[in-house]
Order: C-alpha cells, then structure tokens, then sequence
C-alpha cells in the first residue's frame, strides 16, 4: 500500500460512518425536547461502557467514573470547575509540617442503610484501600503515603503522612471513597461488597443487570441538596449508533461518547443540546517498554512509533476534529505541569524509519496492538496502518472494554494497548504516577529520572515549584517516547434539551448529582 492510500485511511473510515450516519438520520421519529424516555422523575443515560465493578474503591477509573460521584462520598470532593473544596469534611487543619490532616466531619451524614457516617468509618476506608486483600486500584497512591489514621471522637480523624504530598487534598478527593466499616465487615469476602454496595452518596444502588443496566434511586435522607430525579438509570449502549438511535428514539435521555461523525449533524437537530468537553485525559498508546529484548525497550523504537504518525490527520479524518495533538502525557487541562515550549512530535516518516534502523530494526518488525471496543475501531486501524509505512506491522486485535480492562489493570494488555488515563484528582501527579512509574497501576515504564522527580513532585506542596518539576517530567517522557500520544481526550455528551446538565470540565467522572428536568 502506497502513502497516498494509508494517509487517506483515516478520510475513508470518517466518509464511510458519515455516510452510515447519514443513512440513520433519515428516520423521521424523534423523540426529544423534553419529552422523557421514561417520565419526569428518571434520567436515562446511555453509557457506551459497562459498568463491571461497582465497588467504587476497588474498580479503575474508567469503571467508576460513571457512579462514583452519584453513590458515595468523600472528605472532601471538587466542584465543576475542579476546585477541591469541603464536603463530608467541614474542614481541615494541616500541621505545620505537613505531616498531620484533620479532618473535622458533619455530624449529620448518613450511609444508605441509615447508620450515621462517623470517623471510625472514614478511618476503615482507608484501611482498607491499603489491604491487599482488597485489591484496590487506589492503593498505590497511598500505601507510600500514609502511616496511620487517628480518630478523636465521631466527628474528627486525622491522618498522618510518611512526608508531605502537594497533591493529598486532591487524592482525598478523587480516590477516598467512604464505605460503611459495620455494613462492610460483615460480608464473608471483599467482592461481595460490589454486588450490594452502600455509600452515602445523593444516589443508592436499586439494582443490576449485568451487563445491561444500574438503577440508582435517590437517597432522600442525603446530607446535602438532594437530586431533581427519583431514578437514575445508566443503560449500557456500546455500539455507537444504537447511542445515537437512542437519544434521537427517546430511549436515552443522556448518551456519551457521541460519535465524531453524528456530532454535526445532531447539534443542529431541534430538540438536542450537544457538548463536547476535554476531560483532562491523554489518549495514548500504552507501551510496555520494560519487557526484556522487546524492540519496544528501545528508545529509538518508542519515538519511531511517534514520529511515524500523522496526528493531524488521525484528529481530522478518525476523530472529527474533536481533538489536540499532545506534546506530554499531562493534559494541558491541568493547572501546572505544562510546558508551553514542548511541543508535538510531528509526522517525519524518514525520521522514524531511521530511529528504527539505528535501534536495530531496519526493516521494522511485528506485534500487536489491543484495542479496547470503547475505542473507534478506525483509530486502530489508522495507527497500525501509518506504522506499517514505517516497517512496523501491528495487527489489530479488538476486545470488548470489560474484558480489556481486566487486562489493562493487571499488566496483562501487553506488547501494547490504546488507552486514555482520565483525571481523577486535577492534578498531574494522577497520570505520571499511575502510567509512567516503576509502581503505577497503569505502567509498564521504568526510567530513574523521572522516579526521583516524581518523588520530589508529590511531596512538594509549593504549586510554582511542582510546576517547573512536572514540567521537567513531561520533557524526559516526551524525549524518551513513553507513550505514543495520539489526542487529548473530548468526551462528546447528546441530551434532551428539557434537561438540566452541565458535563464536568476537564474531568472523565460524571456528576450527576444536580441534573433534573426543566
């Protein structure tokens, strides 16, 4: 295959859904403009995603993004714009050294089952965060940093760091979601705690099917502004034009994940209110560079993999212009840590066929790319096509995103894999340590230089200084080709426009706590 025609791939997979979508679009029943999929006390909401975990200390992001913020609670907790500010916690005082956090609770919040939240609680959550046991995704971002929680009474708990952390506010925030130590313990085995969870959050579970949908009801007993709906119903849609079949039907009131090619044409249908917001999240090629003798532990193959892609193009024909090229694995939604000068890679093919010759691999080599099924399969197939240009030839292998991610989370998705790394905390320390260090759940990268910086990253608390050190990071990622950056992430939402809803900005989670219907 010549350039012209894998250039032209990417245009030729858009053209093919515009044309399918065009098609689609002629049903003339549409069933929007404040007219409820169900009536005016539920919320339907299309999720392109399954939701296979909802334990929400345990499931990765990507799983509990959906629910998290709806079922439970935190100390503190971010607000639209992605400021951290008080929530179960009416405060905190943090000692001088920065080693001390106590967090003074509200005396009137209540779990699910009705027993009242207390410090004995707060202090189970995170002990149980820690247990291996467990098996929580969150339990790298504290096991090294906390020593100990202290209660003082219901309504006080204090934690008590191993060395200061500029980013702890926002990890309470993110990660520490609070369950009931009582409700808890009482179930023979930690994963019964996913199939009738508790929190306290404005929404409680009311059921499941699997695979299918999660009924949420509202929590009329919640401590703070109770939601404008009774019901809450997130309805697993993977195919994307069933998604869009289902907002303009009247099956959906919600649907994510809108697909580039329908996003033109439904912003103009009558009835529907569209958003496309950046949620802080690389889309990348997850390389797993420190397998032994594989050509991806090579530096020169890693930027070879970069230089070889025509991102521009990839953004324009596969992605439908909703998109940014990246120059660093840190979103430029973070509030520090990005370096205005670094730029992109760009698209050099000879430039990439000669790093590859120089690390030994002159005429390329074979592997293999996942590509989870929340993913246009077309960008995979873009990808694999460009690098073929280049000698590398990486055959595709789809897979349905709840199996995927049961990969993706245990370092089992290798040689390579697309995937996004969504902002949970609003802070940069999230995706390096999670994706590009020798602990991260998400990484399969090692290099000395960025685990010192990330070390003196986290624990310094000056936000000027954290900058310039996450700057450096992105630098020392982006030179040595960590990751293969495609775009920063747009989540594209369709609603009926008799909703109120605004998405969150910059941020992969889904707060659903004050939507309601006009």
């Amino acid at each position: 295959m010549n350039q012209m025609s894998i250039k032209s791939l990417p245009v030729r997979a858009a053209v093919l859904t515009a044309v399918c979508a065009a098609a689609f679009w002629s049903s003339p029943s549409l069933a929007v403009n404040g007219k409820p999929a169900i009536d005016k006390e539920t919320v339907v909401f299309g999720v392109g995603k399954a939701i296979g975990n909802l334990d929400g200390q345990v499931a990765a992001t990507g799983d509990s993004q959906r629910y998290g913020w709806q079922m439970y609670d935190t100390l503190f907790a971010f607000d639209a714009q992605g400021k951290v500010q008080p929530w179960v916690a009416t405060k905190v005082d943090i000692s001088d050294d920065g080693l001390a956090y106590t967090f003074t609770l509200r005396d009137d919040v209540r779990f699910h089952d009705g027993t009242l939240l207390t410090s004995t609680d707060v202090k189970y959550s995170l002990e149980r965060i820690l247990d291996p046991v467990v098996k929580s995704t969150r339990r790298p971002y504290f096991a090294n940093l906390v020593d100990r929680v202290e209660t003082d009474g219901d309504h006080k708990a204090t934690f008590h760091l191993k060395h200061p952390d500029g980013a702890f506010l926002n990890k309470i925030a993110g990660y520490l979601l609070l369950v009931p130590k009582a409700y808890t313990e009482s179930l023979p085995t930690p994963e019964d705690f996913a199939r009738a969870p508790i929190g306290s959050g404005p929404y409680k579970f009311a059921g499941q099917k699997i695979g299918q949908s999660i009924e949420l009801e509202r929590f009329d007993d919640y401590w703070g502004a109770k939601p404008g709906i009774k019901r809450l119903i997130f309805k697993v849609i993977p195919e994307p034009a069933s998604r869009v079949n289902a907002i303009l039907t009247g099956e959906a009131d919600i649907v994510d994940y809108v697909p580039g090619a329908d996003v033109a044409r439904m912003k103009e249908t009558k009835g529907l209110k569209v958003t496309s917001v950046p949620i802080g999240s690389p889309l990348a090629v997850r390389l797993y560079s420190n397998v032994p003798d594989s050509p991806l532990s090579k530096q020169g193959v890693r930027l070879a993999l970069n230089y070889a892609l025509d991102i521009d193009a990839i953004i324009k024909g596969v992605l439908h212009g909703i998109g940014k090229p990246m120059a660093s694995y840190i979103s430029s939604v973070y509030p520090y840590g990005v370096d205005p000068d670094l730029k992109p890679y760009g698209y050099d093919l000879e430039k990439a066929k000669k790093l590859l010759a120089e690390a030994g691999y002159p005429k390329g080599f074979k592997t293999e790319l996942l590509c989870p099924s929340d993913q246009p399969k077309e960008l995979c197939e873009a990808i694999s096509a460009y690098w073929s240009m280049a000698g590398v030839q990486a055959a595709v292998k789809v897979m349905d995103y709840t199996a995927w991610s049961r990969l993706n989370n245990t370092h089992k998705g290798g040689p390579m894999t697309i995937m996004q790394f969504s902002n949970a905390i609003y802070d940069p320390i999230h995706p390096i340590s999670g994706a590009a260090t020798k602990a991260g759940t998400w990484s399969d990268y090692f290099n000395p230089e960025v685990e010192k910086l990330v070390a003196e990253g986290g624990a310094e608390t000056d936000p000027a200084k954290r900058d310039q050190i996450f700057r450096e990071i992105g630098r020392l990622l982006h030179d040595d080709g960590h990751a293969v950056l495609i775009s920063e992430l747009y989540y594209t939402y369709a609603q009926d426009a008799g909703l109120s809803w605004e998405p969150q900005y910059g941020s992969g989670y889904y707060n659903l706590r004050n939507v309601s219907w006009k």
